[in-house]
């Protein structure tokens, strides 16, 4: 059994996945140091002022990470920060030095002191292009600056957590969303638009994903934290388990909102990662964690829409 209140420190927690953890980790009791990168808009986080600990720490200051943790005194920890994962973030430099060498700082803090448990955020990416839902013990083939420090990071955990028996998990997320998620992507600008009767412009309409809830990936990183006995250096992937191509979304989308526009495809051009094949096999982390989504496409997206519908002070964030 995971114990009554722990001490959790959530990295990358300004972001989208890491405020929606910090939101739950609070929500249920726990005390929450949520890490920021100095001089970063927070927005995700006004909320929560006064309930958690929100600390400036530059990730590429070793010194500043040491700190930190100290500071913090972490039972659980949650790394959750990135760079790299949105078209825009290209240097490769910062891009090892957030994702791979922040992490190795990181651990090694954390070891210096004691913790019960890291919990790593990998990515789906890690894996490179498929031809079929692939297994946490496929060689990785990354095909992109993050994608090779994210599964750089991965072995780095597992090496770890093996040589000295700590427990450290890394969790592959697939395509995750929902509140708070970063304005321009797709599922909050298909809400923004449908609001307004309107659709985005679209890739092709076969463009594939595997989409996870963001409250089925908080499930996920509190599981992996209280699973303790799970072998050492585990890799789990946490997706639906189901490809959703982009036709079946903007169908609920249209559904949900009762857009008459119809989809113009191909008006916008695909990107590079995207590829033929994009859905995750998450029977491990069933068979380990007891862990299975629980919402499917629309009920996420619903759960999206009616949130930016009660929250019209973020309207304009979403061009709404």
């Amino acid at each position: 059994m995971p114990p009554l209140r722990v001490r959790a420190l959530v990295t990358g927690a300004g972001g989208f996945v890491g405020a929606n953890l910090v939101e739950e980790l609070a929500d249920q009791g726990h005390e929450v140091v949520a890490w920021v990168r100095p001089g970063s808009d927070n927005w995700r986080l006004d909320h929560l002022a006064g309930e958690v600990d929100i600390a400036d720490v530059d990730l590429l200051d070793p010194e500043a990470i040491h700190g930190g943790v100290d500071h913090a005194k972490p039972d659980w920890v949650f790394h959750l920060a990135a760079h790299g994962a949105y078209s825009w973030q290209r240097d490769p430099e910062i891009i090892m030095q957030t994702n791979l060498v922040a992490a190795v700082h990181l651990l090694s803090a954390c070891q210096n002191r004691g913790f019960e448990a890291f919990i790593n955020a990998g990515s789906s990416s890690e894996y490179g292009s498929k031809d079929r839902a692939p297994l946490e013990g496929d060689l990785p083939e990354p095909n992109s600056d993050y994608a090779v420090m994210k599964a750089a990071t991965t072995l780095h955990g597992r090496f770890v957590s093996v040589r000295d028996d700590v427990h450290v998990v890394t969790l592959r997320l697939y395509s995750v969303f929902g509140p708070w998620e970063q304005p321009g992507r797709l599922m909050p600008t298909l809400v923004a638009r449908g609001l307004k009767g309107e659709l985005p412009p679209l890739v092709s309409p076969d463009t594939p994903r595997d989409f996870i809830s963001v409250r089925d990936t908080n499930r996920a990183f509190l599981a992996a934290a209280a699973h303790t006995e799970l072998e050492r250096g585990s890799v789990l992937n946490i997706g639906s388990g189901r490809e959703t191509k982009l036709r079946e979304v903007v169908e609920v989308a249209r559904a949900e909102l009762g857009i008459a526009a119809e989809p113009e495809w191909g008006t916008e051009p695909q990107r590079s990662w995207d590829t033929a094949v994009w859905v995750s096999d998450p029977s491990l982390a069933q068979e380990r964690l007891g862990w299975v989504a629980a919402d499917d496409v629309a009920v996420g997206f619903k759960a999206l829409a009616d949130w930016l519908r009660e929250h019209p002070e973020v309207h304009d964030r979403f061009g709404i």
